[in-house]
């Protein structure tokens, strides 16, 4: 297991290892001793391929889980779904030491994130993304949000997780699009931060190849950004790099 520790107002780990889904609820319980609840949060695509081996985990590490699924896409990422989550989550009995957990993709973390920063005025949570985008990026530095009528990710907060799990072998079930998607986001830390990891994409030359070093290049990923959220937390300053190519 490689692991990145991120040291910003709520210091936090990043784990990352292959296979990493059936450690879910040994790695949570060192990371929320004092939790009885957890309530997943996760999307109609993720359900079938995820939710039960971290579910079963969880449960033997001795938690009480509930399930919540939304439906896969950008539009769940609404104020009604998040009303919804939060009734629900009051439903299950949470209190202010028990905790959410984000599986699946950047809709998933930023739902869900927000859920748990506002939650009881706020609650532990758990990143476990499932996208080589969340994984690289949107999982990692503690932005999250919904959207509005007026635009995406204008209602949110600054809130860090309390772990963030990788499993690389999550990303085998992605579609060549949504891989794609992830890439272009792997692309721009080389771009802006890493020549060596640009180069070392260069050579890869294809989704076979750069999944033969993902481990090493989600690492790489993980650690430039920490460095750049560690500096600029509020997103004031030296963060507004991570924003090159996503306003085209």
């Amino acid at each position: 297991m490689k692991t990145l520790a991120v040291n910003t107002s709520r210091p936090y780990e990043i784990q990352i290892e292959r296979g990493a889904l059936d450690r879910v609820g040994e790695l949570c319980r060192q990371a929320l001793p004092r939790a009885r609840k957890l309530a997943v949060v996760t999307d109609s695509n993720v359900l079938p391929l995820y939710l039960g081996r971290t579910a079963e985990s969880l449960k033997g590490a001795g938690f009480q889980v509930q399930c919540f699924t939304i439906q896969a896409g950008e539009a769940s990422k609404n104020a009604e779904q998040l009303v919804l989550l939060w009734e629900k989550m009051m439903a299950f009995g949470m209190t202010r030491t028990d905790g959410i957990v984000a599986l699946g993709g950047g809709v998933v973390g930023d739902l869900a994130g927000f859920a748990a920063a506002t939650l009881l005025r706020g609650v532990d949570f758990v990143q476990i993304p499932t996208t080589l985008l969340a994984q690289v990026d949107s999982s990692v530095g503690g932005k999250v949000a919904i959207d509005l009528q007026a635009g995406k990710n204008l209602a949110g907060a600054f809130w860090q997780p309390s772990l963030v799990i990788i499993d690389p072998d999550c990303l085998n079930t992605l579609t060549d699009r949504i891989f794609s998607d992830g890439m272009a986001e792997v692309i721009k830390y080389g771009c802006i931060l890493d020549r060596e990891l640009f180069e070392l994409l260069d050579r890869c030359g294809s989704r076979a190849g750069v999944m033969e070093h993902m481990e090493e290049v989600v690492y790489t990923c993980c650690d430039l950004k920490r460095r750049v959220v560690v500096e600029d937390e509020r997103d004031t300053g030296a963060r507004q790099l991570l924003n090159f190519g996503h306003t085209i």
